[in-house]
């Protein structure tokens, strides 16, 4: 009988064993440990940067990703993805299409196929190009009218 009373105590004693291992885990970690890498074929914005909070749109739904958060895979929609880096730090950058993925770590990589900086946007130089664009049209429009009529 005496055998059988320490096996009995094997699963609290196991459960204290695990609590201590959870808490010894969340005191090493800080609440901004969400490690971002966020690129585009032509710049780098994050590598492996601790981050509070990610913002992105998804073709499913809108995204709030903070440490912890569940592993997810997403396809981005165009638009502004919302990067907290800390309370004082937050930079808005624009992709045209990409994927977002959460890993079971913790980590988030974000990889799109075209992405700016907000602040680099010339909204005057966009509706100038435009412009541009739309007389060329209108011109080649024309000659293709001529070619059709010889």
């Amino acid at each position: 009988m005496a055998l059988f009373l320490p096996l009995s105590n094997a699963p609290r004693l196991m459960r204290q064993c695990s609590r201590v291992v959870t808490t010894q885990l969340q005191a090493s970690r800080n609440y901004a440990d969400m490690p971002l890498t966020f690129a585009s074929p032509s710049e780098v914005f994050f590598k492996e940067e601790n981050v509070r909070q990610i913002d992105a749109t998804t073709l499913s739904s809108t995204v709030g990703i903070l440490p912890n958060h569940v592993p997810m895979l997403g396809v981005l929609k165009p638009g502004v993805v919302r990067v907290v880096v800390d309370e004082s730090v937050t930079r808005n950058i624009f992709v045209s299409s990409g994927s977002l993925t959460v890993n079971p770590d913790g980590s988030v990589q974000i990889l799109a196929e075209e992405a700016t900086d907000v602040a680099n946007l010339d909204a005057a130089a966009a509706e100038r190009d435009s412009m541009l664009l739309k007389t060329q049209h209108q011109q080649l429009q024309r000659i293709r009218n001529v070619w059709r009529k010889i």
